[in-house]
């Protein structure tokens, strides 16, 4: 197979640069067109723009939690529950606050030893994609001004409901429960899926599994309680995804060295 150095030295720029060079490592496609925007940007966005339309547009938000509220009895009897408070929503907290701390204690680890060099940008990535995604959600959650369920009378609350894009009354204070904090804290953890992409690529999408299970988990307890809309966590999960690419595309996509597991690839 033709091997070469540096492909963008000789393509033009206006031609997409291989996904795959030096060693097998993965390399994001300049163009906007690429198959790698395709795959992990317009995708996405196709795909989120339908589920959001559908919940939030055709009101299927409502109509879950409609179901939801019903199965408890016409009440968030579940809302304080030991397993949804404590372990999900307490816990989930202090789970992904260790997770964060971890990787900080690996990323300053890896500072100290030569041999874990290569692990620096990579760890570096990670620390603070996490930590920008749940940064991004909760700076959106004071811009919108979107309740919970539990709170709008429909569910036995005391507020009407107010759609994303619908004026609020002067004067009538939200409950900024849009988009989801919680399920935040674990949709940010989509991020390991690039961190992966960028050293082990073949253990990608367990990665993502991860991000995304972790995700559903912390977002289908708050629904439960009655704390968000199905939207909220989609939402939610869109800030964690776009600002996980962004990050590896300016941190990882562009790095050529050769880590040590694919010199051999």
């Amino acid at each position: 197979m033709l091997s070469i150095d540096n492909p963008s030295a000789v393509l033009p720029l206006c031609v997409a640069v291989p996904a795959t060079f030096d060693g097998g490592q993965v390399i994001a496609e300049r163009s906007w067109a690429s198959r790698f925007n395709q795959q992990h940007l317009w995708m996405p966005l196709a795909v989120f723009t339908a589920l959001s339309l559908a919940l939030m547009g055709l009101h299927v938000d409502q109509w879950l939690a409609d179901r939801l509220y019903a199965l408890q009895g016409n009440a968030w009897s579940l809302q304080s529950g030991y397993l949804l408070q404590d372990v999900l929503h307490a816990g989930g907290r202090q789970f992904a606050k260790y997770a964060w701390l971890s990787v900080l204690l690996l990323s300053l680890v890896s500072l100290k030893h030569p041999r874990m060099g290569e692990w620096r940008r990579p760890l570096a990535y990670l620390l603070l994609s996490t930590l920008l995604a749940t940064v991004a959600v909760s700076v959106m959650k004071r811009w919108t001004h979107m309740d919970c369920p539990w709170d709008l009378v429909r569910y036995g609350g005391g507020k009407a409901y107010y759609g994303l894009f619908t004026s609020r009354p002067i004067g009538l204070r939200s409950s900024g429960c849009f988009p989801a904090g919680h399920a935040s804290a674990g949709y940010a953890w989509v991020a390991l899926y690039f961190f992966l992409l960028a050293t082990r690529p073949r253990l990608r999408w367990w990665g993502l599994g991860v991000g995304l299970g972790l995700g559903l988990l912390f977002g289908i307890a708050q629904q439960l309680r009655g704390a968000h809309f199905l939207s909220h966590d989609l939402w939610a999960l869109l800030v964690c995804w776009l600002s996980a690419l962004a990050l590896y595309r300016w941190m990882l996509a562009s790095r050529q060295s050769t880590l040590p597991w694919q010199a051999t690839a």
